[in-house]
């Protein structure tokens, strides 16, 4: 395949090869932070659809939860337009493999944006809810607020300039998927394949000073490292059905 995005000039660090049909989708995720918590496996397999199996490390389950800015979200060959590919977004996920290539699965994914919820729920099955979601840079870093009537995010985060030079094996095994998971309402499970070269990561720091969106979820103790981007370029596959 041409290297014909930026997302594309790097694939070496990609665990399977790209597919072998035009991509369709870009994008552009942008001061983004990685946080996550432990949650027994045995209480979130059951959110799980049955195709999927849910991924664990050193047996335990993870929950994510994600605040980013998206930038650029066009078909391709389509000129993005800032009204309606512009916008925050703040996602709760965990981790799932079939096949052998893990992926994400998402619980929820806030947005501001109307039609970037009916593009999300109409083309990629995935729960997409409109909520009040903003991000706003400051000098002391990214202040970031979401509301939606059952959930509330209020935090301010900060790279702290240190590269990782090296990931852990949690942070790997967290950030470098390639994939995500969605169903339709038939049950049907469908994977879409994405692609970005390796994550350019950050430490970060975070003061949380409200989050509803894990009440629903058991969770336990907040992992440790706490992992930040500046700026990444994506694109998408459009989704096949999983045998």
């Amino acid at each position: 395949m041409a290297n014909d995005h930026p997302a594309l000039a790097e694939t070496a660090h990609r665990p399977w090869p790209l597919p072998d049909r035009p991509w369709r989708w870009r994008q552009s995720w942008q001061q983004l932070v990685f946080l996550h918590w432990e949650i027994p496996a045995d209480c979130i397999r059951p959110l799980i659809p049955p195709g999927l199996e849910l991924d664990t490390f050193d047996g335990a389950a993870w929950i994510g939860l994600v605040p980013f800015d998206m930038k650029g979200v066009t078909l391709r060959g389509f000129p993005p337009l800032a009204a309606v590919s512009d916008f925050p977004e703040i996602n709760v996920r965990t981790y799932v493999t079939v096949e052998g290539k893990p992926g994400v699965w998402f619980f929820s994914l806030d947005v501001p944006d109307r039609l970037a919820v009916w593009i999300a729920r109409r083309f990629f099955h995935l729960p997409y809810h409109r909520g009040a979601v903003s991000i706003r840079r400051e000098r002391e870093g990214v202040h970031y607020e979401a509301q939606h009537p059952n959930r509330r995010f209020s935090a301010r985060y900060r790279s702290t300039g240190e590269p990782v030079s090296e990931l852990s094996a949690f942070g790997r095994w967290a950030t470098e998927r390639y994939c995500l998971y969605s169903c339709d309402p038939k049950g049907r499970v469908f994977r879409g394949e994405i692609h970005h070269r390796q994550w350019p990561l950050e430490w970060a720091t975070i003061d949380l000073q409200e989050n509803t969106y894990l009440e629903p979820y058991p969770v336990g103790p907040q992992h440790p490292e706490i992992l930040y981007s500046e700026s990444i370029d994506v694109v998408i596959w459009p989704l096949q059905q999983v045998p």
